[in-house]
Order: C-alpha cells, then sequence, then structure tokens
C-alpha cells in the first residue's frame, strides 16, 4: 500500500514538474463556430486593403465536406460545400489569371484524386486538376504552393495518403488556360520512412525551401525550385514527438528568420525550429522551444506576421482542434514563450 501511495505520488510529481517546464497552455483568442463535420486544415488570406478585414479559409475533412471561409472573429462568411473530403488548404497571391494577377486557394479533395483552385476572396471556382495520374495510390491529402520569388511562377506541391519512397510528392506548375487553371508535372521526389503517412506540407517561397512531415519519423527538407534538384537537404526532428509529426506554419521575422512550427500531435503542443537554421548553418535545425497549446491533436496550422488590428498586432497563429473549430492565436503569446524558452538554450 505505502509503495503503491509513493509511485502514485511520484507520478503527480513527474506530471507537475513538466506543466511547470512548459508552462500553462495558451488560450486562444478566438474560437471559430463550427464546420458541419471535421475540421483539419486552414489558410490565412491577408487583404490586400484592410488586413483588419483578412479571412481564414479552414477544410471541413469529409465526404459531403468542404471550405469554410471565417472572418477575424470566428464567423462563418462564405461557404464551398460539397466536396469529397477536401484535406488541406493553402493560399497564393499574384497568379495570372486573363490578364490580371488575382489570389488564390488550392485545396486537396481527397475522393476525387483532384486539387480545386479558386480566386480569393469570392471562392468562386476557376480550375480543378486530376492528380497523380496513372498511379496506384493517389488520395491527395497535403498541399502547399510555391511561389518563385524571380519568376513569379506559381507551382502546387501535392502529397497524398499512399506513395512510394522517392517520388511520394508531385510539384505542378499551374497556368491559365482558356479561362481555367491547369497544371503541369515538373517534378516527383521526396523520400519517405514507410511508418505512417506524408500530409502536412509548407513552402518558404523566399528562401526557396519545402518542409514536410513524415509523420512517424521526422520533418524533411527540399529545395522548393525544381530546378535546383532533388537532394533532401535536412531531416530533422526525429526525437522532438511524443508520436506524430504534423502540421506546419513559418513565422517571418525578416531579413531571413523567423521560426518553423511544427504539430506534436499527442502532446498537445508546437515544437519550434529556427527558420535561418542553426550556428550558420542553414540546414541543422535543433528544437529552441515546445509551446503547449489549447488544441486538440491539431492536424493543420497556419501563421502570419501580419498586423491584423487590436487582436492580433503580430500576426496570428491557426490551428485546428478537436471540436470541429479552428481556433486563433494572438502570436505575442508564443513569442514570450519562444523568447524564454531559447534564452535558456
Amino acid at each position: 500500500m505505502k509503495k503503491t501511495v509513493f509511485y502514485i505520488a511520484l507520478c503527480s510529481a513527474l506530471v507537475q514538474c513538466t506543466s511547470l517546464k512548459l508552462g500553462k497552455k495558451v488560450q486562444p483568442t478566438v474560437i471559430t463556430e463550427q464546420v458541419n463535420f471535421d475540421t483539419d486544415d486552414p489558410a490565412i488570406w491577408i487583404n490586400p486593403q484592410d488586413a483588419s478585414k483578412s479571412l481564414i479559409i479552414g477544410t471541413d475533412k469529409e465526404t459531403d465536406g468542404g471550405l469554410f471561409v471565417f472572418d477575424l472573429n470566428g464567423k462563418i462568411v462564405n461557404k464551398v460545400p460539397g466536396l469529397k473530403r477536401p484535406n488541406n488548404v493553402d493560399v497564393e497571391y499574384g497568379f495570372n489569371f486573363q490578364g490580371k494577377k488575382i489570389d488564390i486557394a488550392v485545396t486537396t479533395e481527397r475522393q476525387q484524386n483532384k486539387i480545386r483552385i479558386y480566386e480569393v476572396p469570392s471562392m468562386k471556382e476557376i480550375g480543378a486538376i486530376s492528380v497523380f495520374e496513372g498511379e496506384t495510390d493517389r488520395d491527395p491529402m497535403g498541399i502547399s504552393i510555391y511561389k518563385n520569388p524571380q519568376t513569379e511562377e506559381i507551382f502546387a506541391v501535392v502529397g497524398r495518403k499512399f506513395g512510394p519512397s522517392g517520388t511520394y510528392l508531385w510539384q505542378y506548375k499551374l497556368s491559365e488556360s482558356n479561362g481555367k487553371v491547369t497544371g503541369e508535372v515538373v517534378r516527383k521526389f521526396g523520400n519517405f520512412s514507410g511508418k505512417k503517412e506524408i500530409e502536412s506540407i509548407a513552402v518558404d517561397d523566399e528562401l526557396g525551401f519545402i518542409y514536410y512531415s513524415d509523420e512517424g519519423f521526422g520533418v524533411r527538407k527540399y529545395y522548393a525550385d525544381p530546378a535546383k534538384g532533388n537532394q533532401e537537404l535536412a531531416l530533422f526532428g526525429q526525437k522532438d514527438f511524443k508520436e506524430d509529426v504534423e502540421g506546419i506554419s513559418i513565422y517571418d521575422t525578416g531579413n531571413g528568420k523567423g521560426y518553423i512550427l511544427i504539430s506534436n500531435q499527442q502532446a498537445n503542443t508546437f515544437n519550434v525550429y529556427r527558420r535561418e537554421g542553426d550556428n550558420g548553418n542553414a540546414n541543422q535545425h535543433s528544437r529552441i522551444a515546445e509551446i503547449p497549446v489549447s488544441t486538440k491533436e491539431s492536424d493543420g496550422s497556419e501563421v502570419v506576421n501580419v498586423n491584423l488590428g487590436p487582436q492580433f498586432p503580430n500576426g496570428v497563429f491557426v490551428a485546428m482542434t478537436n471540436g470541429k473549430v479552428f481556433h486563433y492565436y494572438d502570436w505575442r503569446e508564443f513569442q514570450k514563450i519562444i523568447d524564454e524558452q531559447s534564452q535558456s538554450k
């Protein structure tokens, strides 16, 4: 009996120590209205006329799911219903379409083996591209958009539920033809451990890197420009996650610096790495902080550094959570924790 009591007390003390080390969970500033089925991944569109009127676009991942568009107060302001299991979504600016530049949102539609493209903010569909054609395993899941800063060419980097190591991800060059967006395969790449799957993908346009989560293994890094080849530049975070490596977001602090935030899904935290790398090595990434959040089992996330008004003057971090909602976090709360933990390393 005494041994049992001691063991319980010891476990309790260890939990308290862990809690003290990480600190209190960051609470969301805003919780969105509910979608119909299951949130999975958000994207953020910055309104160029008034950043306080920016939008969050999120997936509702089910057979009769769709895209939901929220304002910065978490209210649903638009919907794209009737999609067959939309998985991930991303936004890009300045796509050349019928003689003008527009902003686009692109989502994977898993059960149709397509990506769908929408003009933002109207959410009018302007294209649907069949992906992984000729493959036995298709089921598109992850997506991230890359815009080459020099050429302004725009590419969709698409992942899938299953796929062979070496060609797990496909990269499509997007263009307009006869009023529709089309895609040309320009690259097949991406190592895979074979442990779980690859879903979350993030692109750093400015620095020219692609990151993706090999869920049961670690985070992989490649060049975003297909002309630079398919060499894997880094594999990191292998001992930093409780189980699944999930959603990836990149926060820009200027001058090529910032943070890579990656969901430690089962721990309900986000691990933080330096965007610019460590010790002058752009491809060395060691964890500098771990942020405890109120999200549960978070798959997808996104972050921006833009002043969006009084609630989010240094930007917003958006994450999906169980409960059919998204959480919006004030970046300042994240920065405090990063500063405190990184200074102690």
